[in-house]
């Protein structure tokens, strides 16, 4: 018998090692059963038993973070993806499925409001990190498993449903948030209707003077990638909840440069394209991307081609996020 059957054979059923590691995380000892998750997948990675390890890794990382402890939980789900990668396991709806289940457990905690004393600075404070860990390692996780389907069958941004996670998961659990993060991966997502909600929330809860710039990104980012559909989808639905939540719809020029442009793209109008940049420039440069975007629809829906080959630098900073 060869060395490498040997060694397929020198390991038992998976089951047996996920039933003996889940009465370790039962009885508390996180962090030794953390070694041997790591070991034992390990073990079933170089035996060329990928199906075994992901069983194995998937109910660690689920466990882990069931019981609280979320960097551990995270190592075990960054393992599980990276082992879909060694393994070249193609991208399908069962794995993505099996992501989903990991992601889900990761929690979603609100930090405390109403400080009054030293000791609710310091739980805030804890708070903080604790909410800044997990988020790390949700993100990481998730941008993985993003760059995972990518390679193995996907679309070439990867799966829509896990960049959507990724935008929900930042916009709950960051303690600064980044709407410029969250939008970018929702245009990326298949859910303009969730998109929508998270701006609608957003805006109740905003700076006077960001609720129109988070809607105007919102849709020049879908539309910067062609996507005139959901753009449409994205601002219907936002005047449909803010009028059902009985709130006030912004009603800027940056807001009213949005509209007539939706209306523009629907045809063969590049004049009235750039007639309109030239009347809302002031608006426009209330954000500076808006013109890189703006140049991005023009070579999407016109062709127009850019004349400055450093162009198209704000996308690239946005896909290491």
């Amino acid at each position: 018998m060869s060395r490498e059957k040997l060694r397929r054979a020198a390991l038992p059923p998976v089951q047996e090692n996920i039933d003996k590691l889940e009465k370790a995380i039962n009885e508390g000892n996180f962090y030794g059963a953390q070694q041997m998750y790591k070991s034992i997948s390990a073990r079933y990675v170089s035996a060329e038993r990928y199906s075994e390890a992901l069983d194995l890794l998937e109910s660690g990382a689920c466990l882990q973070l069931k019981h609280g402890q979320v960097t551990c939980g995270a190592e075990l789900a960054f393992l599980f993806v990276d082992t879909l990668v060694k393994g070249k396991i193609p991208y399908n709806e069962d794995i993505l499925d099996r992501v989903r289940k990991i992601y889900e457990v990761f929690p979603k905690v609100p930090l405390p409001s109403n400080m009054s004393d030293d000791e609710d600075v310091r739980e805030f404070t804890e708070a903080l990190g604790a909410a800044k860990t997990r988020l790390e390692g949700c993100s990481s996780f998730i941008r993985a498993a993003i760059k995972w389907s990518a390679e193995f069958g996907a679309s070439r941004n990867g799966d829509p449903q896990l960049h959507a996670m990724l935008a929900e998961y930042i916009y709950s659990e960051s303690t600064e948030l980044n709407m410029a993060k969250v939008s970018y991966h929702f245009v990326r997502g298949n859910n303009p209707k969730k998109f929508a909600s998270t701006l609608v929330n957003f805006m109740s809860k905003c700076y006077p003077d960001e609720d129109d710039i988070a809607i105007a990104r919102a849709v020049l980012m879908y539309l910067s990638m062609g996507n005139l559909r959901d753009a449409n989808c994205l601002m219907n639905e936002l005047k449909r909840q803010v009028e059902s939540q009985e709130l006030d719809f912004p009603e800027s020029d940056l807001v009213q440069f949005i509209t007539f442009l939706l209306l523009t793209l629907e045809r063969d109008a590049l004049p009235l394209f750039n007639m309109l940049r030239v009347n809302y420039k002031s608006s426009i440069d209330r954000e500076p991307a808006f013109n890189e975007l703006l140049d991005e629809i023009a070579e999407k829906f016109y062709g127009v081609q850019r004349r400055n080959p450093l162009q198209g630098m704000f996308g690239d900073l946005f896909k290491m996020m």
